[in-house]
């Protein structure tokens, strides 16, 4: 049976968890991290490809499954979902042990080959090279390939997102509430008022204002004493 590994190129990481291995938890209905010993410890890593790059990933796993194929195991059938995008995703992962012994954490390294830090987290929407080893597989649950992740090399890394940790209500709308945010309505009225904004106007003609000479005041009769301007304060 072949064991020669399959690189994904250019694929788009989806909830990547990789920097350590994380389990299921049934009471908080969400992965958490975890010891590699625990039950259902592993590492994952979704990912979506385009149509030409998951035929060539589905062509390696029907040839590993063929290869390994039993006379009463069922034909693979093809295991991608197809995304709203046009885009076909599928999973890789490694389990935290096997037979009580750790595994292996998977590999990152940047574009340049340069492995990175243990503690780097790949983001979602990051652009990433997969490298995977399939395993056949046909059980009870179905049949198929497993893709075991040996490493990732990371080509574009995205920005990390926040998460909302609620959901959209009616109250109150920042946007709506906010005087500075114009609807595209008003910024394409305003604009229009600009038509001709490169044409100048006739300059107005500004006639030179005539000097006028203001009379200055008679000085105050000398005949006002102190005394008197005195004697007018208290009135």
């Amino acid at each position: 049976m072949s064991t020669e590994q399959h690189v994904v190129s250019n694929a788009i990481a989806i909830y990547p968890k990789i920097d350590r291995t994380y389990r299921f938890d049934t009471a908080e209905n969400r992965s958490v991290p975890c010891d590699p010993l625990d039950d259902g410890a592993e590492y994952t890593l979704q990912f979506k490809a385009d149509e030409g790059t998951a035929k060539a990933l589905y062509t390696y796993m029907k040839t590993l499954y063929n290869e390994k194929k039993k006379s009463n195991w069922p034909d693979i059938k093809n295991p991608f979902k197809r995304t709203e995008d046009g885009m076909f995703q599928y999973k890789a992962s490694l389990k935290g042990a096997y037979n009580g012994e750790k595994t292996n954490k998977p590999a990152q390294y940047d574009a340049k080959t340069q492995k990175l830090p243990d503690d780097f987290q790949l983001t979602s929407d990051s652009v990433i090279n997969i490298a995977v080893v399939g395993v056949p597989y046909s059980a009870s649950m179905g049949a198929g390939v497993s893709l075991r992740l040996r490493g990732v090399q990371v080509i574009k890394l995205a920005e990390r997102q926040s998460v909302s940790p609620f959901s959209s209500t009616d109250g109150f709308d920042v946007n709506e509430s906010n005087p500075f945010v114009q609807s595209a309505s008003a910024s394409t009225s305003a604009a229009d008022d600009l038509d001709g904004f490169d044409e100048p106007a006739e300059e107005p003609v500004i006639e030179e204002p005539t000097k006028v000479v203001k009379k200055s005041s008679p000085p105050p009769a000398e005949s006002e004493d102190l005394s008197a301007i005195i004697d007018n304060w208290d009135d």
